[in-house]
């Protein structure tokens, strides 16, 4: 089985994630093996639908693998990590396009490449442990995945708010923001699954009464902080508020790379009402194709993940210096690298 068991199963194509020990994090070969199904499938008559899912209770998937970007890119070696998020942002804009219904079910961990996975499904159920989150600015990356794309379309700035501190949000704000749809007690799970795959009839699926969403509490503060034109900006207003919940947001942002807390913010409002998936997509893939030589995403892996010291060296000490010039060459075209979506894997 591996790392993920794909199969047809009865009126469903199933994708489990199958390496609960790692958080099911996501692996380059994975995100092959997905999209090759997910290929294979939307011609196949004997699919319905396509059910994803994962094994263990802590995690669906809690990111993707990075150690061999790091290994690759701390020596100068950058094209296996502008391989891997090409063919994974591919994968994702795949999913979010996809002909037939996609149900995924979301439990624990949902961060960076697990909401690539889980969240462009047309059906996406969470549960009472699900907690998902896109804390990409903590290591020196910016929402990817498509992720940028949910956050831009969330209610008022709740997306630049949950982009750029990359707060965890449970099941009632995961609804509410965008990145989830239904709820579902996890004891259930089990079962619908098993009716889903064999009647392919997607009336099995009905949600139960949605948990509250905590931060709708904080939406008037939210929307005015984060609302602001920049990043400077959001920080200042936060300041000014001087509530528990403003001070703790400054103290995150503080801590976040300041080079991907001013890109983060200027993707975001440069995703208007008329953006599509593949516009995200593009856009993020002209940031992390510079990540590794021009941004912090190699020290913030080290920080975080290699030498776990917490404490990241990043390019600016505060994002007062990070200049609107930086923030526009790492967003610029990359011309014949731009992402293509009809170019297949080399």
């Amino acid at each position: 089985m591996g790392d993920i068991h794909i199969r047809i199963e009865g009126r469903a194509g199933r994708i489990t994630l199958t390496r609960p020990k790692a958080l099911n994090a996501l692996s380059y070969e994975m995100c092959v093996a997905i999209d090759a199904a997910l290929k294979d499938w939307a011609e196949d008559d004997r699919v319905a639908l396509v059910l994803i899912d994962a094994d263990g209770e802590k995690a669906f998937c809690a990111g993707g693998d990075i150690a061999e970007m790091y290994a690759t890119g701390t020596k100068g070696d950058y094209s296996y990590g502008r391989r891997f998020w090409a063919d994974e942002y591919r994968m994702n804009a795949r999913l979010a396009e996809y002909p037939k219904p996609v149900v995924a079910f979301l439990q624990g961990f949902v961060m960076g490449g697990g909401v690539g996975v889980g969240c462009h499904a047309s059906h996406r159920v969470v549960g009472e442990t699900s907690q998902i989150a896109m804390p990409e600015c903590g290591i020196g990356l910016v929402p990817d995945v498509g992720g940028s794309w949910i956050l831009a379309r969330a209610p008022g700035a709740l997306g630049a708010y949950l982009g750029l501190t990359g707060a965890r949000i449970g099941p009632g704000d995961a609804i509410r923001s965008g990145f989830a749809d239904l709820y579902l007690p996890e004891a259930e799970w089990g079962q619908v699954k098993s009716a889903l795959a064999a009647s392919g009839d997607l009336g099995v699926l009905q949600g139960r009464d949605t948990p509250e969403a905590a931060l709708a509490n904080h939406a008037m503060l939210i929307d005015a902080a984060f609302g602001q034109e920049t990043a400077i900006e959001v920080i200042a207003a936060l300041e000014r508020d001087g509530s528990d919940f403003a001070s703790k947001a400054v103290s995150i942002l503080r801590r976040n790379s300041p080079l991907s807390v001013a890109c983060t913010h200027a993707m975001l409002r440069n995703l208007g009402p008329e953006a599509t998936i593949r516009d995200a997509l593009a856009q993020e893939y002209r940031y992390t194709f510079r990540s590794m030589e021009h941004g912090d995403f190699l020290e913030g892996i080290r920080a975080a993940i290699i030498d776990k010291d917490r404490n990241p060296r990043w390019r600016h000490a505060r994002l007062e210096d990070v200049t609107s010039e930086e923030v526009g060459a790492l967003l610029a075209p990359l011309g014949e690298e731009d992402l293509s979506f009809e170019e297949e894997r080399l």
